[in-house]
């Protein structure tokens, strides 16, 4: 995360030059869009045998913002986002390697703290939607990949989570950096307890607001 936190002040150091002639943009109504990253991984509830290394994937969505009043207010998104992990462990004495890419519909509802016009701090819950899921297993010699598409016609397919985060704002540019993780396990195939993994990520984003 050291290429995240290094963008992330390099992003503040030259937005911080423009403060002085920053708009105060809180108690307007507006619509923005936003794109960047993020950095994923899960972990294994059951703690077995399973360890996991995170990887990167895309976000990318849109937002309004929705003031009730100078200091508060309620932000909804929209965002795809791209979640998973690399792992590696046993089965049956075989060792393997295993990587997961899956891309999900976004819903984050966020409640904002605006102290300043520069600074929104934000936090609420999530709902994801898993649209399609990547799967590349490697044991021994065997190797295979594996690609699904989801209709989400089973709710267990879909997770309920958690963001939090705040945004730096300087007139109609935004940076967002997030923190989120899932409540519930993703019971992917819609009819079974596995995976029992839940998602974790930081994703970075620039934003623009109209």
């Amino acid at each position: 995360m050291k290429e995240v936190a290094t963008l992330l002040i390099a992003s503040c150091s030259v937005f911080g030059m423009n403060v002085n002639a920053q708009e105060d943009l809180r108690e307007n109504l507006k619509f923005g869009i936003k794109a960047g990253a993020n950095y994923s991984n899960v972990w294994d509830e059951r703690d077995q045998d399973f360890e996991a290394n995170g990887r990167a994937g895309f976000a990318g969505g849109a937002f309004l913002h929705i003031p009730i009043g100078k200091f508060l207010g309620v932000q909804p998104e929209v965002l795809f986002s791209q979640k998973g992990f690399k792992g590696s462990g046993s089965l049956l004495g075989q060792s393997y390697e295993f990587r997961r890419t899956t891309n999900y519909l976004d819903v984050p509802l966020l409640f904002t703290i605006k102290p300043s016009s520069f600074f929104t701090i934000v936090a609420g819950p999530q709902y994801s939607f898993l649209l399609s899921q990547q799967d590349d297993l490697t044991s021994g010699p065997y190797t295979s990949s594996e690609f699904r598409e989801y209709e989400n016609d089973n709710i267990r397919k879909n997770t309920l989570g958690a963001v939090v985060g705040f945004d730096v704002n300087v007139n109609h540019f935004v940076v967002s950096p997030r923190a989120g993780w899932d409540f519930q396990t993703n019971h992917g195939d819609g009819s079974s307890s596995t995976p029992r993994y839940k998602n974790q990520w930081l994703q970075l984003t620039l934003g623009y607001r109209f």
